[in-house]
């Protein structure tokens, strides 16, 4: 008989920015807000790569309880036998060495996107979990929202006939008078020592979009042609990336767009259009943006007279937190699958992740893109920079 108690799973967060902040703050939203009560949350400990009081401010911030951990070091963090789960919520720059600290220790791993830096550092660490018997997982959290899931039984019900092509786009529109972007060329976003550049952060998701409305429906999956263009910031990250993704056998091609001089969304009330526009024989299904976060789609059918169907998916709030982002539905599948003892999440594979990387990886090899060894190496190093905050 199955338990009427929900499946709780304890959390570790490595790093303490704004990303595993609202990560964080929809672990400890109440289930309930969003109909779930199998699977609940707890936050055990939090770790700073190098102070403890950043953890404690964090914890603090997030009002987590006041049983909390606080560590000033990764290694303390994967040491704690309380922890069933790593978040990795460090920059993609770190992920391959933090998640690896992780993996080494025997702990399971939610490590955000983009997965790695290199296509060879995504197959170590899944060798790795693999090998330790544990669960991983590309946290890309827009793949768990209910809209994604809705849009990709409408595809595989053939509400749209035989999907052909899909063009998505994540742009801002950060260009600046003085030739430059609003970014300080320290930031993440443009640093190559940090992996920084419009398609690691940004333009995954226009590809997430394309790998779950194509490839990821497949029943036999096809290695896709990547073609790509690119054009470079003044510090040699990517500041506009287009890629041609393309299905031969399957007569279908993606379009991903990124970029850090234009804006998807020009106005900040979806002027302009679908974010994402998925395009069938018989209709076209369009997600008005942003891709990582969408709230609306619309379903547009050949024979429909001008009729369009306009769903709205909003995100569920905790009312007595007043916060809910829509993170938490990852969270909930990593606790499902801890639960029924699988080690890897069938709405994103470990080998869809690895394509997904290849993809990058060539579409920045293509546009000359290069960025330092210390955060291409596949080579672990317990001791890297990159777990001890050490320079």
């Amino acid at each position: 008989m199955a338990s009427s108690s929900p499946f709780t799973v304890k959390w570790g967060i490595m790093a303490t920015g704004w990303i595993a902040e609202t990560f964080v703050k929809d672990l400890l939203c109440n289930p309930a807000c969003r109909d779930v009560s199998d699977v609940r949350h707890e936050v055990v400990a939090v770790a700073s790569s190098s102070n403890k009081q950043r953890a404690e401010e964090f914890i603090s911030k997030v009002k987590a309880p006041s049983s909390t951990k606080a560590y000033g070091s990764y290694a303390e963090l994967v040491a704690d036998s309380d922890i069933d789960i790593v978040y990795v919520a460090t920059p993609h720059s770190h992920h391959f060495q933090n998640a690896m600290l992780a993996l080494e220790a025997g702990k399971n791993v939610l490590c955000e996107k983009a997965l790695t830096v290199t296509a060879s550092q995504s197959r170590k660490l899944i060798e790795t979990a693999k090998a330790k018997g544990v669960f991983f997982m590309e946290a890309v959290w827009t793949r768990y929202f209910p809209l994604s899931i809705k849009v990709r039984e409408l595809i595989k019900e053939g509400a749209i006939g035989t999907v052909y092509r899909v063009v998505a786009d994540l742009s801002l529109g950060n260009d600046a008078p003085d030739g430059k972007v609003t970014f300080a060329d320290s930031h993440r976003m443009v640093n190559p020592d940090l992996a920084g550049g419009a398609l690691l952060d940004l333009g995954i998701y226009s590809l997430t979009w394309v790998f779950q409305t194509l490839y990821h429906l497949q029943e036999e999956k096809e290695t896709p042609n990547v073609v790509a263009a690119i054009n470079k910031y003044h510090t040699g990250a990517d500041e506009t990336t287009s890629i041609i993704v393309q299905f031969p056998k399957h007569k279908s091609m993606g379009i991903a767009l990124t970029s850090l001089r234009v804006a998807t969304d020009v106005d900040g009330h979806k002027s302009s259009g679908p974010a994402i526009k998925i395009q069938g024989s018989e209709g076209e299904i369009h997600v008005m943006g942003p891709a990582y976060r969408p709230l609306q789609y619309k379903v547009i059918k050949k024979d429909s007279a001008g009729q369009v169907e306009v769903v709205d998916c909003p995100i569920p709030r905790d009312e007595e937190r007043d916060f809910g982002q829509g993170m938490f539905w990852e969270a909930d599948e990593c606790a499902r699958c801890l639960r029924d003892g699988k080690k890897e999440s069938a709405t994103l594979p470990w080998s869809e992740s690895i394509v997904i990387m290849e993809v990058m990886e060539e579409a920045l090899k293509q546009g000359g893109v290069q960025y330092p060894e210390l955060i291409t190496t596949d080579v672990y190093d317990a001791q890297s920079p990159l777990n001890t905050g050490k320079r």
